[in-house]
């Protein structure tokens, strides 16, 4: 291991035009490791806190920078981490900023794995766990928080789960969206792109479940093996708290009905994730939902979760879910991040990655997903921010 000698902060684009936070650490040895903080849109009420980028430099270039240079060695994971939460001393990064800890956290792992020599993967795995390859979950058709005008149902998911080898399932996935993109084409419908590059269209979500299953079925006969698909419903974002009620446009089921519609939608297309189906508060919706469905499918918390141990504890405790998404950026840094990860694991429940919908070039959840033995990956489909990642899996698995 060796010291952090210095760690350099600015301001730089992600994925929607907009300002994130991107962190430079250098060591004695001459290690070196830059990281990019995404930024979410559809984002949980419990996450920890992203500050406005000049805000979020400037707490962490007074409060964290200093403690770390010459102090903490890049190699030490958790010391890394730790220092960071102990310089913002809040449970929710709120002094220095999600975003700013998240962008330090994961240069300084990719500062260590230069001064090991070892890829990130291997780096991250040596303290934590690895040796397996997630499946891409890739989003084909979005709407809700990520594209305005088109369906209720945030996102729909392509899932290659017969797929022999990562390069094959992340080529299986662009041409899913290919051919939803042809499909939307052949029925008239003019189509967009949201945040993460999914085709936008102005359809109900009755007419988006036709074309989705419609484009997988096309794929799988060109490739000749299994691809399911999925759905993030964003629960909290359709959910009225004031009526009590999850709003489809002129539409509204109540929770029964909502447990109701998720569990038909699991049975008519054999679907093999939901993620957020329900309101972030009700657990107890959760844990019907899970007792129903959950051997055919993961129900998948985010923002029940936001990649935080203690919420996770409750989940555990009251059978809500199967399945934890993680996002660093939700909790601040790696090393919660895997806390998260560990737990999941150790009480049966699979860990998904993720990425956000406002993203960098950055790798390193890939490196993470192979690290932790991810089951699956969130990473969009297209678009050089998402296919960043992509490729990056497509290298892990070719040099591993």
């Amino acid at each position: 291991m060796t010291k952090i000698t210095d760690v350099r902060l600015r301001r730089v684009l992600d994925s929607r035009g907009n300002a994130t936070v991107e962190a430079d650490v250098a060591t004695e040895s001459g290690g070196f490791g830059r990281a990019k903080a995404p930024s979410g849109a559809s984002t949980g009420e419990f996450e920890a806190i992203e500050l406005p980028v000049n805000e979020a430099i400037a707490a962490a270039r007074e409060e964290a920078v200093p403690r770390l240079i010459d102090d903490v060695f890049a190699g030490d994971q958790r010391g890394v981490d730790a220092t960071l939460r102990a310089a913002d001393g809040t449970d929710d990064f709120s002094t220095i900023g999600a975003n700013s800890a998240v962008a330090i956290s994961m240069a300084a792992a990719k500062a260590g794995a230069d001064v090991a020599g070892l890829p990130l993967f291997q780096h991250l795995g040596g303290t934590f766990r690895g040796d397996t390859f997630p499946v891409p979950l890739g989003n084909v058709i979005g709407g809700g928080e990520h594209a305005a005008d088109a369906t209720h149902i945030q996102e729909f998911l392509a899932a290659p789960v017969g797929a022999p080898s990562v390069q094959e399932a992340v080529f299986a996935n662009a041409a899913v969206h290919q051919a939803a993109g042809e499909l939307l084409e052949e029925r008239g419908v003019p189509s967009a792109k949201g945040d993460e590059g999914a085709w936008a269209p102005a359809i109900d979500d009755s007419e988006a479940f036709e074309v989705m299953a419609e484009a997988v079925e096309r794929v799988e006969n060109d490739v000749g093996f299994e691809i399911k698909f999925g759905l993030d419903m964003a629960g909290a974002e359709l959910y009225d708290s004031d009526a009590g009620v999850y709003q489809y446009g002129d539409k509204s089921r109540d929770t029964d009905e909502q447990i109701e519609y998720v569990a038909d939608l699991v049975a008519e297309y054999d679907l093999v994730y939901v993620e957020d189906p329900l309101d972030e508060n009700d657990y107890e919706a959760f844990a019907e939902l899970t007792e129903r469905v959950g051997d055919r499918t993961l129900v998948c918390g985010d923002d029940l979760f936001v990649t935080n141990v203690e919420r996770l504890e409750t989940g555990i405790e009251a059978d809500a879910a199967n399945s934890i998404l993680v996002k660093p950026n939700q909790i601040g840094t790696l090393s919660d991040a895997v806390d998260a990860v560990e737990l999941a694991i150790e009480n049966g429940y699979d860990p998904v990655i993720s990425h956000r919908s406002g993203e960098t070039e950055d790798t390193t959840i890939a490196h993470l997903a192979v690290a932790t033995d991810a089951p699956y990956i969130k990473t969009g489909t297209v678009g050089g921010e998402r296919t960043a990642k992509l490729n990056e899996l497509i290298r892990i698995e070719q040099n591993a």
